[in-house]
């Protein structure tokens, strides 16, 4: 009971959104009759959703950073048709067509990282044009090449794929559930690792109880969605593009914790001048910021497409509005400097369960921008009033217990390690 009051001592300011995430899966279940939490709804929303996940990644490190970046929805579209028409029309083949996507994306983010970090012009107004430039762009080779383009069927695997099935009959998909047990056991090694270095650093070591606590809800959790996505009708289970987007969430969640990029990021958002004067390169870290929302957007994309089989002329309309609402949700201050990968893939998760909740209950277009505008209000309102209070970031604390360190605290190493001058 001790371990118990003190893994939820803060209760929902500590946990809040993932607890609204949970509530929003058992109000919407309720609602829909069951519908929700089934495997084949389960893996619809992953399939739905995973290029905003991937981009929820780069733009909260954009906006940690201090910026914004408007026109992902459009870099999106516009690489998608690339890829598209170039293995369609030109000969390329499918995985070259891949990698021209994700150079597109590399020389677009370039180009805005130039004029943001070299030039000066804010994000919002240097995103704002390439919104309208590369809409242009993606409207342009389209009317060129046909209003929908259909890429190859090797990348429809990408898109729509699952894991495949093998060995013995566990009564689960077989991949899906040594997926389920090497997420266990990173959980609990994770756990224990931090309590050991804790403990060597002399610093304040949870209790083995706590701990132990600690790591069985997470795995009790992982076991559950291993069931629901392993227990599918026969020849589905974990969506290929969800192993793509949690690849991609570990790799930004060790850049963003455990190297000195990650907290230049945190630096030059918490404290422009004080990055400045601890040898932070402002402008190389904004101009990485930048370029790296854009490869994301490529990547995003090429799920999209993937999934879709085609593209088409509304292809990234509006996915800049859920990507940066998911962010702000997951607990990203407009101030910059707070922030985490994680969060912002749990607010992600909970515009894609409202989303996908909304659709199954029949509720119009009108209510459902409504609706997930009042949320967004809601969530960042709850935020700010806490803040004022004195308190420290409520949705920013949500995944602090996951994840060690405080975002203030990453940063704070930044000040004595200079590296070069802006």
């Amino acid at each position: 009971m001790t371990a118990l009051k003190e893994l939820f001592s803060g209760g929902a300011r500590k946990f809040g959104m993932v607890f609204a995430l949970l509530a929003l899966v058992i109000i919407f279940n309720f609602a829909t009759n069951g519908l929700v939490v089934t495997p084949t709804n389960a893996q619809n929303i992953i399939f739905g959703n995973a290029h905003i996940l991937v981009m929820t990644m780069g733009m909260v490190l954009v906006i940690i950073a201090g910026h914004i970046d408007l026109s992902v929805g459009s870099v999106a579209a516009a690489v998608g048709v690339i890829v598209a028409v170039a293995t369609r029309d030109w000969g390329v083949p499918w995985w070259a067509g891949i990698l021209l996507g994700v150079a597109c994306g590399l020389i677009i983010g370039a180009w805005q990282g130039f004029w943001v970090a070299y030039v000066g012009i804010p994000g919002f107004i240097t995103t704002l044009a390439g919104m309208m430039l590369f809409r242009g762009l993606h409207l342009y080779i389209s009317a060129q090449a046909g209003t929908n383009v259909r890429v190859p069927k090797e990348m429809w695997f990408i898109g729509s794929g699952h894991l495949p099935e093998w060995g013995p009959d566990t009564g689960l998909n077989n991949s899906t559930l040594v997926l389920g047990l090497v997420g266990v056991a990173l959980v609990v090694w994770g756990e224990m690792r931090r309590r050991a270095n804790a403990k060597r650093l002399q610093g304040e070591a949870p209790s083995l109880s706590l701990s132990l606590l600690r790591a069985g809800g997470l795995a009790i959790v992982i076991g559950y969605l291993t069931w629901l996505f392993g227990s599918g009708r026969p020849g589905t289970s974990f969506p290929v593009t969800g192993l793509i987007v949690l690849a991609i969430a570990a790799i930004y969640w060790f850049l963003s914790t455990k190297t000195i990029t990650g907290r230049h990021v945190y630096a030059v958002g918490g404290n422009r001048a004080a990055a400045a004067l601890s040898g932070v390169n402002i402008k190389r870290v904004n101009f990485l910021v930048m370029m790296n929302m854009s490869l994301l957007a490529s990547v995003a994309a090429i799920l999209f497409i993937s999934r879709a089989r085609t593209t088409g002329p509304a292809d990234g309309t509006g996915w800049e509005l859920d990507v940066i609402a998911a962010v702000f949700i997951g607990g990203a201050a407009v101030s910059g400097g707070i922030g985490t990968v994680t969060g912002s893939l749990i607010g992600g998760m909970v515009m894609a369960v409202l989303n996908n909740g909304l659709q199954l209950m029949g509720v119009g277009a009108a209510q459902n921008y409504m609706i997930k505008g009042l949320v967004l209000l809601t969530a960042v309102a709850f935020d700010v009033y806490n803040k004022v209070q004195g308190r420290p970031s409520i949705i920013g604390k949500i995944t602090d217990s996951l994840r060690g360190p405080t975002t203030t605290e990453a940063a704070a190493p930044a000040a004595p390690t200079p590296t070069s001058t802006s």
